[in-house]
């Protein structure tokens, strides 16, 4: 790996691949005790300048969180993490052209987004709503451990969220299970705050029609 200044890389300096690939499957990538503390933006002005070990960091304070946003949206483990990889790969790349308009993280939330949108615009479409099983109904003596009842809820969440188009699961998503605001999400998904709330809304309104067996 070579500095985009087109010095060599430093002796001992991180592959960044291999940063990526430890971090997303929770391997440790090496010690970063000296430059865990320093903010985001002080590491990613140093890993545009070609220091890996900076850039190890932001991967492993973020890989954890991108991961699960890549899972929601994808639905499975493996598709998660070739994502992430995929997207801090990317943004790798393209560090010297980032401007810090918004935090680093919320840079990374946009690449992941979009290449979990890629992925899902390659994939057959998802059983219509109307296959989700409803519960099973049984008497007070009978009933299922209430284990098995939320994991079964969960399932029917998780094939309605399947339905949804990728742009209103994104939306969704972001919001309901990552907190991030309308603004934020607006920017993430390249589109305007009125565009996030109507996307919502219209989520909003399928899972709850979705779900109401279960309630």
């Amino acid at each position: 790996m070579r500095e985009r200044t087109g010095h060599p890389a430093p002796p001992g300096a991180a592959d960044p691949r291999l940063a990526v690939a430890g971090a997303v499957v929770g391997v440790p990538a090496g010690s970063d005790a000296s430059v865990q503390p320093l903010p985001d933006k002080v590491l990613a002005v140093r890993a545009a300048e070609g220091d890996d070990d900076a850039f190890a960091v932001l991967v492993r304070r973020h890989s954890g969180r991108l991961t699960a946003l890549a899972y929601h949206l994808l639905g499975n483990r493996p598709d998660a993490e070739d994502a992430v990889q995929d997207a801090f790969l990317s943004a790798w790349r393209q560090l010297p052209e980032f401007r810090h308009a918004a935090g680093f993280g919320t840079w990374m939330y946009r690449i992941v987004t979009n290449r979990c949108l890629n992925v899902l615009s390659r994939r057959p479409p998802a059983l219509p709503l109307d296959t989700i099983p409803e519960p099973v109904a049984t008497d007070a003596g009978s009933a299922p451990p209430r284990v098995a009842e939320t994991d079964a809820t969960a399932a029917a969440l998780t094939q309605a969220l399947g339905e949804l188009t990728p742009e209103l699961r994104a939306c969704w998503v972001l919001r309901e299970l990552h907190g991030l605001h309308y603004e934020e999400i607006a920017h993430v998904t390249g589109s305007s705050e009125q565009t996030v709330r109507g996307r919502l809304f219209r989520a909003r309104r399928a899972l709850t029609e979705a779900m109401r067996p279960w309630r």
